[in-house]
């Protein structure tokens, strides 16, 4: 192990420097080399060694424990975005701040009963996404500080919810720039390694191991594959020259095919766009016609007939419509507070905003009956379905449905 050790540190320092040289910046890493077992259980415990004890954890580390074990799925490696960074790797291959809450959680859970806690826990866990995606944030949206504001939550209960709060809004950029980091990760690996680093030898499992990667499965969305593929066009665009007026305008099919300005600007580009850009606004300017029709995006629909998904529509801008809508606001409904005196009776009202897509009746109806367990009182929601305003109540006893 030791020798290993110090093999990756020699590694380190070397990669380090040349990833220096192609203008790359970056905290101080601190690498773990650990076996399977400890990597699936950081890994469950959401990327950190020490969190709060709940069934929802143990229930995520059994699932990846079986996904290795049966050569379904393996983490290579595992990154907490910190300073310092800690990367934990498979020897086979804001962290105070967590094991503190998990500190104090355990500490509930002596004081008020396990059972007790858990079952809050589940309770703020199924609401974690009724958090605000905007910054700054619009009053209203997020659901879960209003919560701790104006709900009738003993203090453990508020300061449990504070901290779930707190660990969702952490999360938050790294699912706002998936697509964008995988892609990042996977680009500079592939090009330090390839021009760099690896030996002859290395080449074949390299190549092997980089495949696998990669892969995309039918009927799904590879953020790694996406990611990668965007930068090294936008890279091959700006090195040629092939945007802006003059291209754009440009009818000749072959010219185009053959448009080289030799301008050398591709890494300038992808850094600028490293800085500026999340998922939806990386998607929208630089997912071309072209690039759909490489990586086979197409709009596909399932046919009850044969039983096989098939291409409905090749038109980029619904495709891309269909992938911006699945990453904004990571593809939830955005619900946001609108009065918490409805109608002079203390009841809560919810309002969802309408962009087409009508929600899903069980799943708000299931959100209503957690809200409320939290809120003590009535919540409604207000909605569309089928094109009709309605406003779903909730009781604490019954479901109900009204016409506005």
């Amino acid at each position: 192990m030791n020798k290993a050790k110090n093999e990756l540190h020699d590694l380190q320092k070397q990669i380090e420097l040349w990833a220096k040289g192609y203008g790359l910046d970056f905290f101080e890493t601190i690498f773990e080399l650990i076996d399977a077992k400890h990597l699936n259980e950081i890994a469950a415990y959401g990327g950190f060694p020490t969190r709060y004890p709940h069934w929802r954890f143990g229930m995520i580390y059994d699932s990846l424990s079986k996904g290795y074990e049966y050569g379904l799925q393996k983490i290579y490696e595992l990154v907490i975005n910190n300073d310092p960074c800690y990367a934990y790797l498979m020897n086979s291959n804001t962290l105070d701040e967590m094991a503190n809450h998990a500190s104090r959680i355990r500490q509930y859970g002596e004081l008020y009963g396990i059972d007790e806690v858990e079952n809050f826990i589940d309770l703020c866990l199924s609401l974690e996404n009724l958090i605000d995606v905007h910054t700054p944030s619009r009053k209203g949206h997020d659901i879960l500080e209003f919560l701790i504001q104006k709900a009738p939550l003993e203090e453990w209960q508020r300061e449990t919810l504070i901290m779930l709060r707190d660990e969702a809004y952490y999360f938050l950029p790294q699912g706002q720039t998936k697509i964008m980091n995988e892609g990042w990760a996977s680009f500079w690996h592939s090009k330090i390694l390839t021009e760099k680093a690896l030996q002859d030898i290395d080449i074949v499992d390299f190549a092997d191991h980089h495949s696998a990667t990669l892969a995309t499965q039918p009927g799904q969305i590879n953020p790694y594959k996406l990611g990668i593929e965007i930068y090294r066009d936008i890279e091959e665009r700006w090195n040629t020259g092939r945007f802006g007026k003059e291209y754009e305008e440009c009818d000749d099919i072959e010219f185009k095919r053959h448009w080289d300005k030799k301008l050398g600007k591709g890494l300038e580009k992808i850094f600028q766009v490293r800085k500026l850009y999340n998922d939806v606004t990386f998607i929208d300017e630089f997912l071309t016609p072209e690039l759909c029709e490489k990586l086979k995006l197409f709009v596909y629909a399932y046919n009850k007939r044969n039983g096989t998904y098939e291409i409905v529509d090749r038109d980029t801008r619904k495709v891309k419509d269909k992938l911006l809508f699945s990453l904004t606001n990571f593809g939830q409904p955005m619900i946001s507070v609108t009065e918490d005196n409805f109608e002079g009776k203390g009841v809560l009202l919810l309002t969802h905003t309408h962009y087409g897509v009508d929600l899903k009746l069980l799943e708000a109806k299931e959100t209503l009956e957690r809200v409320q367990k939290i809120w003590k009182q009535t919540v409604c929601l207000e909605t569309i379905i089928n094109g009709e305003r309605r406003l779903l109540i909730y009781d604490g006893k019954e479901h109900r449905e009204k016409s506005l």
